[in-house]
């Protein structure tokens, strides 16, 4: 019994994000934000996600305020995933909280939250992969896989993600409105 409900939870699961990845191509940002909130996202005042967005079970996706995702960026809330306040992922960027045990013999998924600080900043095709703190200020290149953690204030870049600079300290900045069509 108990894995005939697993498995009606796993095809309630695909369905919502299949509906939400059609909600993605509608070109009003107010209405993608009204139904991502339904899903289960809790969106921050002033927070944008643009179209095109992916969802992994979004009821577990934490957008802080005043936040912009990107379009085509993938949202992974098999596990916690929360998103600050300030922060700008852009286009295409893909963060995940679950992934396969290589290592296991039977294959299995492993999870672990993604947060994501204040004032981060992550560059377009980048990928965050499961268990990564990225902290306040931090900047993650354009096209890095992050495996790690990233200190505050940092620029990582490359495969596997190093880091390559400082960011500097006392950010305080807004991001703007969203684009009504975008």
């Amino acid at each position: 019994m108990n894995r005939i409900f697993r498995r009606l939870n796993t095809i309630l699961t695909e369905f919502v994000n299949f509906i939400l990845w059609n909600i993605g191509y509608i070109p009003s940002h107010y209405i993608r934000r009204f139904f991502y909130r339904i899903s289960g996202v809790k969106i921050g005042k002033g927070s944008t996600i643009h179209m095109l967005a992916k969802f992994y079970d979004p009821k577990n996706i934490t957008i802080g305020d005043d936040s912009i995702i990107g379009e085509g960026a993938v949202l992974d809330g098999r596990d916690k995933l929360t998103i600050g306040n300030h922060v700008d992922i852009a286009s295409e960027v893909m963060i995940y909280n679950s992934q396969h045990d290589v290592q296991s013999l039977d294959f299995r998924a492993i999870t672990a939250p993604v947060i994501i600080e204040d004032y981060v900043f992550i560059g377009p095709r980048s990928i965050i992969l499961p268990g990564v703190k990225i902290g306040k200020g931090a900047v993650v290149g354009a096209g890095a896989v992050v495996t790690h953690d990233v200190d505050e204030f940092t620029i990582v870049g490359g495969v596997p993600a190093k880091p390559i600079g400082e960011r500097k300290r006392g950010l305080n900045y807004k991001l703007g409105r969203a684009a009504w069509f975008r």
